[in-house]
């Protein structure tokens, strides 16, 4: 899978970027939205990458690399790949123009979306329920106390994925409020820990037919430990580390 976040620009392209501001990622203040797509300056050359504090990702330096990529060019590369969209704000004609290309290349049963905001799930969500659906914050706080209740089994859920952040991997880097732009404090990533991070939990919604996975884990001891916690997967900037440990522990596949 491949996760992703989007944007519109002023000419009503979707862009693939996390930020809605190109001052970190290019040099340049200004927002995604005031800007036609051709008129968008280049990535830099050297990037952070903020869940590895301290390494840098380093490109090539070609023209043609450092574009932003729209997403319909991403649908196009990896037409069988699954995608998981962030749509970033509460914008209706985001979430209608990413549901146009998701129809038009024929990608419903292999693309998750939503956000944090429960509004912008909500809506993603009405525009076409037949797209795989992420849980908002509010729903996952509604997931908790389901589980506690002893109510979970017996509530029907039209999300289809989880994707939530390893606790551990914040308190032991102990770059609390830097990562990601994250203001997380340590009582929050604590509670997260203690509640929602159940083997039991992650159990259930894959027998339900729920895909569970945390972001962002890099290294083999994060890995180790998701998928001992029972995640259908993990979301990682190296990609060819996760496969090589996959392949060297094969039970840990799906």
């Amino acid at each position: 899978m491949l996760e992703l976040d989007c944007h519109l620009t002023r000419d009503g392209q979707v862009v693939v970027s996390h930020d809605h501001n190109l001052l970190r990622t290019t040099g340049c203040d200004y927002n995604i939205s005031q800007l036609n797509y051709c008129d968008f300056p280049l990535l830099k050359t050297e990037l952070p990458l903020d869940f590895d504090p301290g390494h840098v990702f380093v490109g090539s330096g070609n023209p043609e690399e450092r574009k932003f990529a729209l997403l319909k060019e991403v649908f196009q590369q990896f037409p069988n790949v699954p995608i998981n969209i962030d749509i970033k704000i509460d914008d209706n004609r985001l979430i209608q123009e990413v549901s146009k290309l998701i129809k038009l290349y024929n990608r419903q049963e292999i693309t998750v979306w939503g956000n944090f905001s429960h509004t912008v799930t909500r809506k993603c969500y009405e525009q076409d329920p037949q797209v795989n659906l992420l849980f908002s914050m509010r729903q996952v706080l509604c997931l908790v106390m389901l589980l506690y209740t002893g109510l979970l089994p017996f509530v029907s859920l039209k999300e289809t994925h989880l994707e939530i952040f390893l606790p551990s991997i914040y308190l032991r880097r102990k770059t609390l409020g830097n990562m990601a732009g994250m203001p997380l404090n340590t009582f929050i990533i604590k509670a997260v820990q203690v509640l929602l991070i159940r083997k039991i939990l992650f159990e259930h919604l894959r027998k339900r037919g729920i895909q569970t996975y945390f972001w962002v884990l890099n290294y083999e001891e994060e890995f180790k430990t998701a998928f001992e916690l029972g995640a259908t997967g993990v979301i990682t900037d190296y990609p060819t580390r996760l496969t090589a440990f996959l392949n060297e522990n094969p039970q840990y596949r799906c």
